[in-house]
């Protein structure tokens, strides 16, 4: 085998190939989810190839900014979750979801006419078959997970493959092979920032042309404090069954006030009534075409809440909206609690010990995201009523919310 081709199989081992050996002279080679049989007309051919690939399975690969800052375990339950119809079915079907992508997307056609646009984790393809609604002339759509096989049969049976081309791979990997005018994508989770997508949608960038548009072009995240008895009540309930003496004839007890603790660490994903606020929101915003990465690893967003009502503070409120910037109009994307509800719901963190407010008394304090290796952020909130100086606080784990 000549030099040219170890150049090509390096590059190819360095791409995540899988390789095992046909018979005596043939290699079956899988790259994503395409494969290709190789045969070899002699044993010292076949050898050669063979030793160029040990040797290029056996060097170190650069870790990805995305590999970095992920752990493998985490990534691949991400991408089998994604990889599924079911779970794309699930988004496809929320309809304010996939009405205001279509509807931003379509009411600024003049934006992606003729254009170049980039779909990062393009899922099922959806928003890229939005983008040729529109009038685009090439779309790249990049998506990691093996969803990706589907979205490439979808574009061949819409006969779309001239328009259309499908990565595999992740945004932090794979190469384009231009820049583009336009970068679209749906990498919001709960409470915004969870399953931390928004950092590689930010990666993308270096792909957009200096003038280039991102849709969505900016998101605010609003909190507010709230009181719920209930909620409160029947979230510490969960521990009861750790009040038990007798389980079995052993003692549980002894584990309980860990199980408080615990499920005090979850993040609350549902909806609710507005009349719980106690005070006007407090806003948060993260624009992503001046936003860096790094700007994700630590968001700290302080407050002072004005209450509205006296009552206990069982905890804080969170929701977000998206707004899509185009040159002929701004199209919002509202997960708010009088909006019409979406799968991304609203998100509430209690607070272990409630702080009794006062109509007119302020509330401040600050929430805390800190990113980790999982996909997701650790959330600190401190609060404190300001006239009595009573505080209280939680820290809480974004990835494992109760539903």
């Amino acid at each position: 085998m000549d030099a040219d081709g170890v150049c090509v199989f390096k590059c190819l081992v360095n791409r995540s190939t899988e390789y095992c050996r046909v018979g005596k002279q043939s290699v079956l080679i899988t790259l994503g989810y395409k494969s290709a049989l190789l045969q070899f007309k002699s044993q010292v051919e076949y050898n050669a190839f063979s030793n160029a690939l040990k040797v290029c399975g056996s060097q170190k690969k650069e870790k990805s900014v995305f590999s970095q800052r992920t752990d493998e375990a985490s990534a691949v339950q991400y991408f089998q979750f994604y990889g599924c119809l079911s779970q794309q079915q699930n988004m496809m079907q929320d309809f304010v979801r996939t009405a205001t992508y279509h509807r931003a997307i379509l009411q600024n056609h003049m934006d992606f006419k003729d254009k170049v646009v980039l779909d990062v984790g393009c899922g099922s393809g959806i928003l890229s078959f939005f983008a040729v609604q529109a009038g685009a002339r090439k779309v790249y759509a990049v998506e990691a997970s093996s969803m990706a096989r589907y979205a490439e049969l979808l574009v061949r049976s819409n006969n779309l493959s001239d328009k259309i081309t499908v990565l595999f791979g992740k945004i932090e990997e794979v190469s384009l092979p231009e820049n583009v005018d336009v970068v679209i994508s749906e990498p919001m989770g709960y409470m915004l920032f969870n399953e931390r997508m928004l950092e590689s949608y930010l990666h993308s960038k270096k792909w957009l042309k200096s003038n280039g548009m991102m849709f969505p072009t900016y998101s605010d995240i609003h909190m507010a404090p709230f009181s719920d008895e209930h909620l409160y009540m029947e979230h510490y309930s969960r521990a009861n069954f750790w009040y038990q003496e007798c389980f079995y004839g052993v003692n549980l007890f002894s584990l309980r006030n860990a199980a408080v603790d615990e499920y005090f660490q979850q993040p609350i994903v549902d909806t609710f009534d507005v009349k719980i606020l106690m005070a006007r929101t407090v806003k948060y915003t993260v624009n992503f075409l001046e936003a860096d990465e790094e700007d994700l690893h630590r968001v700290e967003i302080p407050f002072i809440f004005q209450m509205m009502q006296s009552g206990l503070i069982h905890g804080l409120a969170f929701w977000f909206d998206v707004a899509f910037v185009g040159s002929q109009v701004t199209v919002w994307l509202s997960t708010a609690p009088t909006e019409p509800l979406t799968h991304w719901y609203q998100v509430r963190c209690l607070l272990q010990t409630p702080l009794f407010a006062k109509e007119g008394e302020t509330l401040s304090g600050k929430v805390l995201f800190v990113a980790n290796k999982r996909q997701s952020y650790d959330i600190q909130i401190m609060a404190m009523v300001d006239q009595t100086g009573l505080k209280s606080g939680n820290v809480l784990d974004l990835k494992n919310p109760f539903f």
